[in-house]
Formats: C-alpha cells, sequence, structure tokens
C-alpha cells in the first residue's frame, strides 16, 4: 500500500460528514429495532397475570408461553446474517417489521393459548433479526470516527424499549381500573398492552424505506455507484470516495468466513476463548436478570403489592435501567472491562442475597412485612443498576473486541446461541421455581452473581486500548 493511499484512509477516518444530523438520523431510524427488541421482551410482563387466569394454566404452561419467543429469537438471530447477505440489510429490517406487526396483532386477538404462543414466536423470531441486523448496519454506515458513539444506539434504544413497554402498561392498568383483564373498547387490558406494539413496528417498517442500504452489500452486489453515493452521504464530501470503496472492496475479498469448525481445538473441545465468550453470555443470563423484565410485576403481586403499585416498579426498574447503562457507555473505556464487570458482580451478588433474605420472611395478610418489603424493593432496583452499568454493556462489547479476526463472526453466533438459550433457561424455570421457593430461587442467582467473580479474575481478558488485531 502506497503512503499517499494509506494517508488518504487515515484521512477518511477522520473525516466528519457534512451532515452528523443526517448520519444520527440513520442510524437511530436503524436502532428502531433495538427499541422493538426491548419492547417486545418487556410487554409480556404485563400480560403474565392475566394469561394465567384468561386460559386457566399452571405455572409450568405459563413459562412456556413467556419463554417460547425466546425459540423464535434464536431462529431469527441465526437466520438474520445469511439473508442480509442476499437481500440487503434494509430488507431484513422490513422482515423484522412485518413480524413484529403480524404478531402485535395476532398476540392482542388470541382465539386459544396455541395461537397466542405462535405469535409470540413469530414476534421472537422479528426480535432476533432486529438484534443482529441493527448493529451490523450500523457498524457498516456509521463513519468511522463516529462509530463506538453511533453503536451505543442499539443498546440504548434497547433500553429505552423495555422503560416505554412497562410506562404504557401502567397507563393501560390505570384506564382499566388497575385489573388486567379489566376491559377497554372490547378489549381486555392485557391485549391492548400487547397489541400497542402495533405503532412502533409500523413506525420501524416506514423509518426503513427512508434510509439508504449498507454500501457494503452495495458493493458486494456491484452497485459501487451507489454505494459510492452512500458514502459521500454520511462520511462527507472530502473523503476520497473511489479509495473507501477500494477499502471495502478488499477488506471484503481478504475476509476469512469462519466457520465452527474453526472453533474446535481445545482441551473440551471448543478452544478457550470460544469458552470464555459462552461463560460471559451465560452468567449475563444466570443471574436472573429477565426475571426483572418479564416477571416482575407477577412477582410484585405474589407478595402483597397491588396491581397498579407493582406496574408502576416495573416501569422505575426500567427507569434505572437506562441510568444504569448510560454509566456503562460512560465509563467502559475510562476503567476497562474487567472491573466494571467485577464492580457489577460484586454488586449483584449483595443486592440479590438481600432480596433472598426479604423473600424468606412469612406473609402477614399476604404481604411481606413493612421493613422487609422496603429492603427487597430497593435492593431489587440496586441489582437492576448493578447489572445495566456492568454486565448488561461489558458483556457486548468483550463479545465484540475478544475473538482473534479468524474467528470472531462464528464465535460470536455460538456466544449468542449460548446467550439466548440461558435466557430460555431462566425465564422458563422461574414460575416453577418461584412456586417451589422463592427466596430459595433468589439464593441460586446469588450464587451464580457470586461465581461470576472467580471467571472473571481469572479467565476474562482486558480488551480496553488493545486493537482488534491483538487478539489471539
Amino acid at each position: 500500500m502506497t503512503t499517499t493511499v494509506q494517508a488518504q484512509r487515515s484521512e477518511g477516518r477522520k473525516a466528519k460528514p457534512d451532515h452528523l444530523g443526517h448520519v444520527i438520523f440513520i442510524t437511530a431510524a436503524a436502532a428502531m429495532g433495538g427499541f422493538l427488541f426491548g419492547y417486545d421482551s418487556s410487554v409480556i410482563n404485563g400480560a403474565v397475570e392475566a394469561i394465567r387466569g384468561r386460559y386457566d394454566i399452571g405455572s409450568a404452561a405459563l413459562a412456556q408461553v413467556v419463554a417460547i419467543a425466546l425459540i423464535g429469537s434464536a431462529i431469527g438471530a441465526a437466520t438474520a446474517g445469511r439473508i442480509a447477505d442476499r437481500i440487503g440489510r434494509i430488507r431484513v429490517m422490513q422482515i423484522a417489521a412485518v413480524l413484529f406487526t403480524v404478531s402485535a396483532v395476532g398476540s392482542a386477538l388470541p382465539f386459544a393459548l396455541w395461537d397466542l404462543a405462535m405469535w409470540r414466536v413469530l414476534g421472537g423470531i422479528g426480535i432476533g433479526m432486529a438484534s443482529v441486523i441493527g448493529p451490523a448496519y450500523i457498524a457498516e454506515v456509521a463513519p468511522p470516527a463516529y462509530r463506538g458513539r453511533l453503536a451505543s444506539f442499539q443498546q440504548a434504544a434497547i433500553v429505552i424499549g423495555i422503560a416505554v413497554s412497562q410506562l404504557v402498561n401502567y397507563a393501560i392498568l390505570n384506564l382499566a381500573d388497575g385489573d388486567q383483564r379489566g376491559k377497554i373498547a372490547g378489549l381486555e387490558a392485557w391485549q391492548w398492552m400487547l397489541g400497542v406494539m402495533v405503532i412502533p413496528a409500523v413506525l420501524y417498517g416506514l423509518l426503513s424505506f427512508a434510509i439508504p442500504e449498507s454500501p457494503r452489500y452495495l458493493i458486494s452486489v456491484g452497485r459501487v455507484d451507489r454505494a459510492k453515493e452512500v458514502l459521500r452521504e454520511v462520511e462527507g464530501k472530502t473523503v476520497d470516495l473511489d479509495v473507501r470503496a477500494d477499502e471495502i472492496e478488499q477488506a471484503m475479498r481478504s475476509e476469512h468466513k469462519s466457520t465452527f469448525k474453526d472453533l474446535l481445538g481445545g482441551r473440551f473441545g471448543l478452544l478457550p476463548v470460544v469458552w470464555i465468550g459462552v461463560g460471559l453470555s451465560v452468567f449475563q443470563q444466570l443471574v436472573g436478570i429477565n426475571v426483572a423484565f418479564y416477571y416482575s410485576s407477577t412477582l410484585w403481586q405474589s407478595v402483597g403489592v397491588d396491581p397498579s403499585s407493582s406496574f408502576f416498579y416495573s416501569f422505575t426498574t426500567s427507569i434505572i435501567n437506562i441510568l444504569g447503562t448510560v454509566i456503562a457507555m460512560v465509563f467502559v473505556d475510562k476503567i476497562g472491562r474487567k472491573p466494571l464487570a467485577l464492580i457489577g458482580s460484586i454488586g449483584m451478588a449483595v443486592s440479590l442475597a438481600l432480596v433472598a433474605w426479604a423473600f424468606s420472611a412469612n406473609l402477614v395478610d399476604g404481604k411481606l412485612p413493612h421493613t422487609e418489603g422496603v429492603v427487597a424493593l430497593v435492593a431489587a432496583h440496586v441489582f437492576v443498576l448493578f447489572f445495566a452499568l456492568s454486565w448488561g454493556v461489558v458483556v457486548w462489547v468483550l463479545l465484540g473486541e475478544m475473538f482473534p479476526n479468524k474467528i470472531r463472526a462464528a464465535a460470536l453466533g455460538v456466544a449468542a446461541s449460548a446467550q439466548w438459550i440461558a435466557n430460555w433457561a431462566i425465564t422458563a424455570s422461574f414460575p416453577s421455581l418461584s412456586d417451589w421457593n422463592l427466596s430459595g430461587t433468589y439464593i441460586l442467582y446469588t450464587a451464580f452473581a457470586l461465581l461470576s467473580i472467580p471467571f472473571i479474575l481469572k479467565w476474562v481478558p482486558e480488551t480496553k486500548g488493545k486493537a482488534l488485531e491483538e487478539m489471539g
């Protein structure tokens, strides 16, 4: 590579787009998939007890209806990349938007438990697709100088989606006089909760028509002139478009398409770094974080909190989640990945232990005693805060950085699959475990938080300040 070309590429990486506001709009539109990801993942929280009552089902069957969306998510995540390479990133967004829309309508108007589960699976496929295509598209479109900050839009959109779903659920419950099965315009409140997702789903679909296709995809299908137009649009007029297009094309030619075979070779089948990635993904879920988003209303009602207050606490938990995510985004590059993860693990272990202690108290008139109730409420919020400021963000940062280039794509796929499976296991098991012993369930989550500490200290690498090419 000549010195002139190197200089041109270096300048291209520093270039500021002429219309940064437009670039932010493009990124925000793509991150709308993350908003739907968060919204759909959490909105079921408001419908759990109503679905139990409507269909007269036990905890095991209820858990499957709630968790079955995660099976769809695994399918969507596994297929989105290949589909995007064939038909483009924008088309995949539009497919996900259609699936979200159909799922919302079907979930709001089910005629039996089995079709409610089917609509949940369809929505889950949309979640899986959005979870993959959003970050990929943003990374391919964002100007290099702004890529890190713009990439954070996806995680921010997810936590905002969670918060908005809880706020909408709370508003709908109040309209129904605090009854999840109360009627509003002929439908029960929980049906409106699931159906309102039609609005952001349609908006996501419409926004997908207002943003350009990825330059990387356009070059891959021979539409180089259109790719240069998009590059000019997002990277600025001062960038040498011929050099940038050539840089993308050369990178694509030299890429190694990693497969599962590349991950084999360690003592226990997979390479050690892959097992570390799997461990990060699994620990992130085994501390029980999704119980806070899927079942928090049910959890608080089980210890005597009235439905309206339980929905309000679910909303405040979501606000804490946003706050913690912002803290993580500020500090992850300042203090490093490992220290932040350790702080989170210690904070989660202490707060989960306090929740377990509070739930061990005998109920008085169907409620926790005052002291234990306050401790449970505060500790549950503190748990979400420590998760959000550490493992909620750090795991995704580490998974994106720690694998060698040769195996990055395949290793990320395995780690993400492990995360969906662990998520399903926690989500599906919680109702039955809580029926068995609520305090014991939280002792189990506390144990996983404690086990994550030696795991971080011994095996997790620090990737702060290292180039991706240094990972080996």
